[in-house]
């Protein structure tokens, strides 16, 4: 061992002791900040090379803070010989993963959002568009409606049985939707003076065949 090991906090580490040709085999002991390590955290083997053991000692634990590390080994009637490492423990870097995870997801769920609010905003938008549509075709067919009406209240209805002014005869096919067919040279009675005044009257006309007559009332207006 020898010089400075630099890790990560929390991360484990693992140091290896190594004492050739020593005789007898040598006790093998650690230390960290010169205080005795629990002898559960290391391991120590050894093996003979000839009259003489070599032997090796691991340690393994978890780093937390900056730690002084030795290893000793040591024979009966012999000086021990040790050597040491300087533990140096930086911070964790930092997980970028989760970070990231957590900007994906907030991402995700604003495009989410935005994407629904376009959504109803689009479908609302549609919406005023077809009701702004079927509201001006409702309008226009009532105008028409109504130009269509005042038409019709301007044109009125012909007069079938009115007879201008001087005529003393209808022809026959005038008479054909009451059924009757005068004959030729049927006289009627002239028109009241009435005609042509400004005021509403009724005329009547006298239809003269043998076995019937007929009276028709004309509206002059």
């Amino acid at each position: 061992m020898g010089g400075n090991v630099t890790v990560a906090q929390d991360e484990q580490v693992e140091f290896q002791c190594v004492s050739f040709k020593w005789f007898p085999i040598p006790t093998v002991s650690w230390t960290w900040n010169s205080e005795a390590v629990n002898s559960s955290l290391y391991n120590t083997t050894s093996m003979a090379d000839g009259d003489f053991f070599n032997c090796t000692s691991v340690l393994k634990f978890q780093a937390v803070r900056d730690t002084q590390i030795e290893c000793r080994a040591t024979v009966p009637l012999a000086s021990p010989q040790s050597s040491s490492v300087y533990l140096v423990v930086v911070p964790k870097p930092t997980d970028w993963t989760v970070l990231i995870a957590v900007v994906v997801s907030i991402g995700s769920f604003a495009l989410l959002v935005l994407l629904i609010i376009g959504i109803i905003f689009c479908y609302k938008k549609r919406k005023e568009k077809k009701t702004k549509y079927e509201d001006e075709m409702r309008r226009v067919r009532t105008q028409s409606q109504i130009s269509t009406v005042g038409a019709g209240q301007n044109q009125g209805q012909e007069n079938t049985g009115y007879v201008p002014e001087g005529q003393t005869s209808v022809a026959p096919t005038d008479l054909t939707d009451s059924g009757f067919f005068p004959a030729n040279g049927s006289t009627f009675s002239e028109m009241p003076d009435v005609v042509n005044s400004t005021h509403t009257g009724n005329a009547y006309i006298t239809v003269d065949k043998p076995a019937f007559r007929k009276h028709r009332h004309v509206t002059i207006v």
